[in-house]
């Protein structure tokens, strides 16, 4: 079975490097490993055996991890963690698009969105990286 190699990437780039949080650490990074064990989820996904629903419902659980970050990170981290979510909400809206066109074009544009997302998810990432 084929594994979409830019969903491997995404999701490899954003955990390399990234260890689990020990318990004497703040909630923030829980909630960190639980975005980072959704795009886990994500870097598994095998499109064409499971279908871009699969990867719409993940793109959800992570909605629901991020809000759970943000509410976690409160301000220290919220520039981050709003970057994270409009990237999330575009990957989401992408995989809408291909989902109703099953274009090329479409297509294009999720992986678009995903890069955009990996960025940002490096970028919080890195914020985080002196707390947890």
């Amino acid at each position: 079975m084929r594994r979409i190699p830019w969903i491997a990437v995404v999701a490899t780039s954003v955990l390399v490097g990234a260890g689990g949080c020990g318990t004497d650490q703040p909630p923030v990074c829980a909630s960190l490993a639980s975005v980072q064990a959704t795009m886990n989820q994500v870097r598994h996904a095998n499109i064409s055996e499971n279908g871009l629903a699969y990867l719409k419902s993940t793109l959800q659980e992570l909605k629901l991890d991020l809000q759970q970050l943000a509410t976690d990170a409160q301000a220290q981290f919220a520039p981050e963690v709003e970057e994270v979510k409009a990237a999330a909400a575009q990957v989401s809206a992408s995989v809408d698009s291909a989902r109703a066109t099953r274009d090329a074009a479409a297509v294009a544009s999720v992986r678009a969105s995903l890069t955009t997302l990996q960025a940002s998810l490096l970028d919080l990432r890195t914020a985080l990286s002196a707390t947890c």
